[in-house]
């Protein structure tokens, strides 16, 4: 029996993906279990009398998108007192785009509430568009901890090859293919020498690997074990939003080498991490040499997708409860 006198609605303008996806669609289905334990009902649409609505990407370019800024419009002029939570989590600089940023914009119009899944993609907006004055809050993502967790990952004992990683669901060279090319010439070269790189996902299909070990895309526990393999995490993604490649790698126990205009990333990467611009080689090196402390670092301030639930879900309940419908 449900402790509301009845049962409160969220309305999510994406559904949880089935297959590999960005990180939104994780985002979702760990907000959706979430507030299903909280008593709440969750909808992909706006047909239920939602009391909350989060707009993710206000885009209609995939099935797994319900409703989007024209939907929402609509909504609004019929609806004015049911509060809307904006999250946003792109930009155009991230992919060279050039119509997400006018577009979210327009978007953010329309909401009570926004929450930027980093420090610098806030900012980032507030150079443009954004009145910081307005409601709004910082939360950086996090992973599922019952699938990336670091449980099973060990430092490399001595004389083990230091094993970095990376993953990508896409092969836009923005997320740091020219360096994590380079790092295969190096390491082809005997330039790193105690170094291995993985890569998992896709790449551009101009790159010929000369002695990195790739897998194919891959998801939830398979991708999580293969993460827990390694000892470092490498990306050189820019101008990243937030991103959750890096997040998950965090989460099975792997520090940071990461690019210095890697956006949010940067965020993390400064906690437990070694940053770079031109000298990728020497990140590699000075972090294995750390790699002891940059870990204990990691485990200290582990991200985690329950903090990041929780923490929207307390924002949810507080919208839907200020706006006098519960």
């Amino acid at each position: 029996m449900s402790l509301f006198r009845r049962k409160p609605t969220l309305a999510i303008s994406l559904l949880p993906p089935r297959s590999s996806w960005g990180g939104a669609g994780h985002f979702v289905s760990q907000l959706a279990d979430c507030m299903w334990r909280r008593g709440w009902r969750v909808t992909f649409d706006l047909k239920h009398d939602p009391d909350v609505i989060l707009v993710i990407d206000p885009r209609r370019d995939h099935p797994a998108k319900k409703f989007g800024l024209a939907d929402l419009e609509r909504f609004r002029e019929r609806h004015p007192q049911v509060p809307i939570l904006h999250r946003v989590n792109e930009c155009d600089q991230r992919k060279g785009t050039n119509d997400i940023d006018d577009l979210l914009s327009r978007t953010n119009a329309l909401a009570d509430h926004t929450v930027f899944i980093s420090e610098w993609l806030r900012d980032y907006f507030a150079a443009r568009w954004f009145d910081a004055s307005l409601p709004h809050q910082v939360i950086y993502n996090g992973a599922d901890p019952r699938v990336f967790h670091p449980l099973g990952n060990h430092l490399p004992g001595p004389g083990e090859t230091v094993r970095l990683v990376t993953h990508h669901w896409s092969d836009n060279w923005l997320k740091g293919y020219d360096i994590y090319q380079q790092v295969d010439e190096l390491i082809a070269a005997g330039e790193l020498p105690g170094i291995s790189l993985r890569v998992i996902g896709r790449w551009p299909k101009e790159i010929r690997w000369k002695a990195t070990e790739t897998f194919g895309p891959m998801t939830g526990g398979p991708l999580a074990a293969k993460l827990r393999e390694c000892h470092l995490y490498l990306t050189a993604s820019r101008w990243e939003p937030c991103g959750m490649h890096h997040v998950e790698g965090a989460q099975c126990g792997l520090p940071l080498v990461y690019h210095e205009d890697g956006g949010g990333i940067v965020e993390a990467g400064q906690r437990y991490g070694i940053g770079f611009r031109d000298d990728v080689a020497g990140a590699i090196r000075k972090a294995a040499d750390r790699l002891g402390d940059l870990r204990h670092r990691l485990l200290d301030r582990l991200p985690s997708g329950e903090r990041m639930v929780l923490d929207f879900a307390d924002t949810i309940q507080r919208l839907a409860v200020e706006s006098g419908r519960l």
